[in-house]
């Protein structure tokens, strides 16, 4: 037998055992599986110069995350479709139903719907045909994993947490956006300094950097850092919200499509595309 064979042998004996071993985890420790043992990897390859670390934001992503152009050119057909969905508001899902348990902080008490296209890498059909044009663009968006518009209701506030998975950025598209933000009410604030990250306060956040979002506007953060966000206004605000995975070298990129690829066949991934599904 070939080295090569016996090397691609052994990497498929090991992604099986590793399967078997994560599906039959409770979900409180796949979620600290997730935070702790995978991320750990990808702070090693930073810490080791081998992965390049992130700022708070990237303004400048168009070259790196393709589709994300096309997205923004059309604008005022994604804004019709949520217009549209925000008269079955009601209907929609509740963000408190799709923690999953895998999100650190209480900031589902908001008041604080989603609307549903794609989840664990997989598009929800029942909800795709209702809003058809911004689907169309979605798809052709390569390394989305998970996309929905994020309504937030009118004087609420998220408070400050951070994400889960170092392996994705988020991406907002600013789809209703009350006055398109004249007086700055609807923000989103990030701090990405890593000594203040690492005290775990989240009082830290005071020392974050603001964006404000606009219609038709899109932003690349990093949601990993510490980071907040707010509708001060009298109105509704959506956002196009997706998690795009993060541009790494190939060792890592490897590893972090293998890990979205596990999470991704998790129970608790088909339960929360089950509780997204809207019935018009």
């Amino acid at each position: 037998m070939s080295t090569l064979f016996l090397v691609l042998l052994a990497l498929a004996v090991a992604a099986f055992l590793a399967l078997r071993w994560f599906e039959g985890l409770p979900n409180k420790k796949k979620k600290k599986w997730f935070t702790k043992t995978v991320n750990r990897y990808f702070v090693l390859l930073e810490n080791l110069g081998l992965l390049r670390r992130t700022a708070a934001y990237d303004r400048d992503y168009h070259r790196q995350y393709p589709g994300l152009d096309q997205l923004e050119a059309n604008y005022a057909d994604v804004r019709e479709e949520c217009l549209a969905l925000l008269g079955i508001k009601d209907q929609l899902t509740d963000m408190t139903a799709l923690g999953a348990g895998y999100t650190n902080g209480g900031i589902h008490t908001a008041q604080w719907k989603a609307f549903m296209f794609k989840s664990g890498n997989r598009f929800i059909e029942e909800n795709c045909v209702q809003a058809p044009k911004t689907t169309a663009l979605l798809r052709g968006i390569p390394g989305m994993e998970t996309a929905f518009f994020s309504i937030l209701d009118p004087r609420q506030y998220i408070t400050p947490h951070w994400g889960y998975y170092k392996g994705y950025m988020r991406y907002h598209l600013g789809v209703i956006i009350p006055d398109d933000n004249a007086e700055q009410k609807c923000w989103l604030r990030v701090n990405d300094n890593a000594a203040q990250n690492a005290l775990k306060d989240k009082d830290q956040i005071a020392f974050g950097e603001k964006y404000h979002w606009h219609d038709g506007e899109g932003i690349v953060f990093d949601d990993n850092y510490l980071h907040d966000a707010s509708n001060e206004s009298d109105q509704v605000r959506v956002v196009l919200w997706l998690d795009l995975r993060r541009k790494m070298p190939f060792y890592a990129s490897l590893f972090n499509r293998f890990v979205l690829w596990l999470a991704g066949r998790d129970k608790s991934v088909e339960k929360i595309r089950k509780k997204a599904t809207v019935n018009a």
